[in-house]
């Protein structure tokens, strides 16, 4: 079965032809050009703004007029991450596959975040099957990786009161709150050193960890690759001169590093001293995740001297900065139970030219100065190391409000629709509603959507069940705000 004989079929035919479209975050050209042929095939209103959102419209049904408009929101872009590193993100299609009650990708992120968002708002406003009042469909660039999008949103864009965003990812769940965040870059300057002639050289990788959403999922306790191969080094070099030529991990600010690797050497001498360390430490790190990386891997082989090395003490910085770094949940909220309330995630350590090396960290708070807090940590641990840090501008959070009118609606219909009433949630991953409240403080706000899965990451799926109920969940909104 191909996804665009999926029900419901309004939905999902929409969703098939934007997984056909090349959409990578800050290269969302051709999505754009998409979305805008959309609106011209369909007779709805259109206008874009400087940085690239697009918001269509549609007259209300005959009859309401007059009822609030609603603004319908989701982004365009997508997280690019595969497991054949030669997919290319900018040129290619999401192939797409039913895999029993589930929708997935072959090897690659499914980009259901936030592509079933976009189809299930493009699908509400060429539905005739339901009344509702004036629609507005918000289409954001570069959610993922700088929140762009929501951030320089074009003046007149949007001009309802209700905002309904499309971008969460669990069922009977009404979110009305998220952290804010704000991302800090440490940069080592390091200088080029011969390689020594008496030293053998290997490569340690980590590969096929689940990864994931640095907010969803960072409570799960899952591996970081970037901490793992770091910890391996400190242990090494606790006990050997270790040369470090390359480390590589990890890819977004916003995914939890599954892959890394290192090329270093020791003497000759101690070679069969690093295997056996080596073995120690894939023990130890299998037990400590059984039962959470089912498919992690850690190996080693042996490779040809490298042209230079890291110099020695920025080498021994950059890993004793790596290991010490804080990663994962930080702190719980005491308001909401079970709920992240701050964490930091070290996200990725990239060699760039002119002898740099780059570190991206992500961190989020639903308190904005344990935001800042965390940040600075991380700032004192890369300091100290002989870095040069950064801090990013961050984006805020969405403070909940209990007395929401379009909360009271949102879970009103879903009772109704199904006979359960929704969780009523904040979530630790960042949202752009916190941003859109900057520009238009009156905005009533929720989030929900279909039961996504593992997403940031190749393993990403879509529940096919949720996704008819999150349709038919939006368009009773829609009613329900047209007649109230």
């Amino acid at each position: 079965m191909n996804v665009k004989d999926l029900k419901p079929a309004i939905v999902f035919e929409i969703f098939d032809e934007i997984t056909k479209v090349p959409r990578p975050s800050k290269k969302e050209g051709k999505i754009r050009e998409y979305l805008l042929d959309f609106a011209k095939k369909h007779n709805l209103g259109v206008r874009t703004d400087e940085v690239g959102n697009v918001v269509m419209t549609k007259a209300a049904t005959p009859g309401y007029e007059n009822a609030p408009v609603v603004i319908m929101q989701g982004h365009m872009d997508m997280v690019c991450e595969s497991n054949d590193k030669s997919f290319d993100f900018e040129n290619n299609p999401i192939t797409t596959i039913v895999d029993g009650e589930w929708v997935r990708a072959d090897g690659t992120t499914l980009g259901a975040d936030n592509g079933i968002g976009m189809a299930a708002a493009m699908a509400a406003l060429i539905d005739d099957s339901y009344e509702h009042g004036p629609l507005e469909a918000l289409m954001t660039v570069d959610e993922e990786t700088g929140m762009t999008g929501a951030n320089n949103l074009g003046e007149g864009m949007i001009n309802g009161n209700i905002l309904l965003n499309l971008d969460s990812e669990d069922d009977a769940e009404i979110f009305i709150g998220c952290a804010g965040g704000v991302d800090t870059t440490a940069t080592f300057n390091y200088n080029r050193s011969f390689a020594p002639k008496d030293f053998l050289y290997f490569r340690v990788a980590v590969e096929k960890g689940l990864g994931g959403h640095s907010g969803g999922d960072i409570h799960l306790g899952r591996a970081n690759a970037n901490k793992l191969i770091a910890r391996f080094l400190f242990n090494l070099m606790s006990e050997h001169e270790v040369s470090v030529s390359e480390f590589d991990g990890g890819n977004l600010r916003n995914a939890i590093p599954r892959a890394a690797h290192a090329v270093f050497g020791v003497h000759t001498s101690n070679k069969e001293k690093v295997r056996t360390m080596l073995n120690h430490f894939i023990a130890e790190v299998e037990a400590e995740y059984a039962g959470v990386e089912p498919t992690l891997e850690i190996t080693m082989e042996s490779v040809d001297t490298p042209d230079f090395t890291i110099d020695s003490a920025t080498s021994r910085n950059l890993i004793l900065a790596l290991y010490a770094a804080p990663h994962g949940v930080i702190s719980m909220s005491r308001d909401l139970e079970g709920l992240v309330e701050t964490s930091t995630n070290l996200a990725a350590v990239k060699m760039l030219p002119d002898n740099k090396i780059l570190i991206t960290t992500s961190q989020r708070s639903s308190v904005e100065s344990r935001k800042w807090d965390i940040a600075r940590r991380v700032e004192a641990v890369f300091d100290l190391a002989g870095a040069e840090v950064t801090h990013g501008d961050g984006y805020p959070g969405w403070t909940p409000d209990m007395k929401s009118p379009i909360m009271a609606i949102a879970r009103d219909a879903y009772e109704e629709l199904y006979g359960i009433k929704p969780a009523i949630k904040a979530i630790h991953a960042g949202l752009e509603c916190g941003l859109f409240l900057t520009k238009y403080p009156h905005l009533d706000m929720v989030s929900f959507g279909p039961t996504l899965q593992n997403v940031h990451s190749p393993g990403e799926r879509m529940f096919i069940p949720a996704v008819e109920r999150f349709y038919e969940q939006l368009k009773l909104i829609l009613t329900k705000v047209a007649k109230s």
